[in-house]
């Protein structure tokens, strides 16, 4: 499922169609992977969206958020990012990236401070301090910065591939 200008923007029909199709999945999958395009994995919240919200439908985006990052969290089986791309935001249990990735954390820059849950796992892969840098200077990290801090597994020429072969591959996972 890829948003139709192809940057992934996270809309409220996006967020809410995405998260009933990972809800409807079947409890024995073996693994899940989430992917974008290759300029793309996703941009973030449609910000045109945000701007239109009152407080009750921003409090209803959040929770939309929230339930979304939380149903990829619980998921029964490893969830496997395949990132290429801009990625601003996430939650899987796995993260593999293109060699050209780049990370994001745009509230900084933007005045916001997201909904989503991401200031509680940033800091969980990266540390306090280095989630801290990424957030109030909204700065923007490479694949091999990002692979140094911890914030990807590995990058790899075909993301996708490599989710895949982890994924049918038990023992990679393990640990």
């Amino acid at each position: 499922m890829i948003s139709p200008d192809g940057t992934n923007r996270l809309t409220r029909e996006f967020v809410r169609v995405l998260t009933e199709r990972i809800e409807g999945m079947t409890k024995e999958a073996h693994g899940l992977v989430i992917t974008g395009n290759d300029r793309f994995f996703s941009s973030g919240a449609e910000l045109k969206e945000i701007a239109a919200l009152n407080g009750p439908t921003a409090y209803e985006f959040a929770a939309m958020g929230q339930m979304l990052m939380r149903v990829v969290e619980e998921f029964t089986a490893p969830v496997y990012a395949a990132i290429s791309g801009y990625c601003m935001g996430g939650a899987c249990h796995h993260r593999i990236a293109s060699a050209h990735t780049v990370f994001g954390h745009r509230g900084a820059a933007l005045g916001l401070i997201t909904g989503w849950g991401g200031t509680q796992r940033l800091p969980r892969l990266v540390g306090k301090g280095r989630a801290l840098e990424m957030f109030v200077a909204a700065e923007k990290v490479s694949a091999d910065r990002a692979l140094k801090i911890g914030l990807v597994d590995v990058i790899s020429e075909e993301p996708v591939r490599e989710c895949v072969r982890r994924i049918l591959t038990p023992h990679l996972h393990r640990g």
